[in-house]
């Protein structure tokens, strides 16, 4: 009977509309949500490119107030999050509509927790720690990484302790979500090749998790697929819109993944990591994804080895010795073709940090369904080796 029970896996995503031109959508998913007042959540770079701009428009169009909030910085602080909660109460918003990456997609999750909870942000972390549901948010996703439009996760930064907590729970799930692949294109290339490298790690450490499922397996291998196969294609030609929506939707596929299926140990020391130094969270990831695969490999071998498939890699005829060092090889040839060559250690962690790093991390409730069940001394060894 344990068995029967052990198979049995939920599944949650939010509605969402796919396609060129989905962000003019804004104005009529909010309308039928009921809005008459408008948070609407952005950053200073996103309103310069000019896509909050025509979401506010098509807010406007359908006869709604709007309150702006965009004082707020890569790696949302716990007091980011309380500020915009503030700014919502005060105008009396009804509804949160939130245009950018996964900063401000966690941003806007977090005021709405805040809002329908009154207590600290703070007070949210770990799993199914949400007690009364937030208001409706709609998410128009500006870069093709995160996936926090379609996630269960928001990730916020407690800046006195120097390390991101997760909140995880079915209550973070926006009600809509606008993603729209004409809005990428105003990503800088390195940010594209770090966005593009989280929800590859989203999809591998989802596909190895503890917690995957078949239904998440399906979405964790196609996001594979597309992501391989299309971003650095991206990077060579970033106009090239058949290759941008390809990855639009790996990242999307990801993030349905991880969100039912969970993450990893790659994920529980970049939280660590860019909580403790404030670094972009897709280069994090980046930098630790081989080493962690390499101490994660022995556990999943089976599962790696589709990993491998997916990136077309032919394996065949070779010893688990062998195909372990291709999947390395190629994930550090993929990394290095994306420009993203940074080590540990050029982005100023010590060997002396590596002990709290490693203490936080494993704190981290990501770190529960990663195949290999660390101690914290295995993830202080997994860092050193990243440095």
């Amino acid at each position: 009977m344990a068995g029967v029970f052990a198979s049995l896996r939920k599944f949650v995503s939010p509605e969402f509309v796919f396609g060129m031109g989905s962000r003019k959508l804004a104005g009529s998913y909010a309308q039928n949500l009921g809005a008459r007042h408008v948070l609407l959540v952005s950053d200073p770079g996103v309103i310069a490119a000019g896509w909050a701009g025509e979401v506010e428009q098509s807010l406007l169009e359908s006869g709604l107030h709007i309150t702006h909030f965009s004082a707020l910085t890569p790696n949302p602080k716990a007091a980011e999050v309380m500020h915009g909660a503030a700014v919502y109460i005060e105008n009396r918003c009804d509804v949160i509509v939130c245009v950018g990456g996964g900063s401000v997609i966690d941003c806007a999750k977090g005021i709405g927790i805040v809002v329908a909870n009154r207590r600290h942000i703070l007070e949210f972390e770990g799993i199914d720690q949400i007690a009364l549901p937030p208001p409706p948010l709609i998410c128009i996703p500006t870069t093709s990484g995160t996936s926090a439009d379609v996630s269960q996760f928001a990730i916020i930064t407690n800046a006195e302790e120097r390390v991101k907590i997760a909140i995880i729970s079915k209550a973070a799930v926006p009600d809509v979500s606008l993603i729209d692949p004409e809005t990428v294109v105003t990503m800088d290339l390195y940010l594209t090749a770090c966005t593009g490298i989280d929800a590859l790690v989203h999809a591998v450490e989802a596909f190895v998790s503890q917690a995957h499922g078949p239904v998440s397996d399906l979405h964790a291998l196609e996001a594979i697929r597309l992501i391989h196969g299309n971003l650095l294609g991206v990077l060579s030609d970033p106009a090239d819109m058949a290759k941008r929506s390809n990855m639009m939707l790996g990242s999307m596929h990801a993030g349905l993944a991880f969100s039912n299926a969970s993450l990893g140990a790659v994920h529980a020391m970049a939280h660590s990591m860019g909580g403790f130094l404030d670094l972009a969270h897709g280069e994090c990831n980046a930098m630790l994804l081989d080493h962690v695969i390499e101490y994660n490999y022995p556990q999943a071998s089976n599962r790696f080895l589709k990993v491998s498939d997916v990136m077309g890699l032919d394996l065949r005829g070779m010893v688990e010795k062998n195909r372990k060092q291709a999947l390395l090889d190629e994930v550090r040839r993929f990394k290095a073709a994306a420009g993203i060559l940074h080590t540990l250690s050029e982005k100023q962690v010590r060997l002396s940090d590596l002990g709290e790093l490693a203490r936080k991390a494993f704190a981290d409730p990501c770190i529960v369904t990663n195949p290999r069940q660390p101690v914290v001394r295995d993830l202080e060894v997994i860092y050193e080796q990243a440095l």
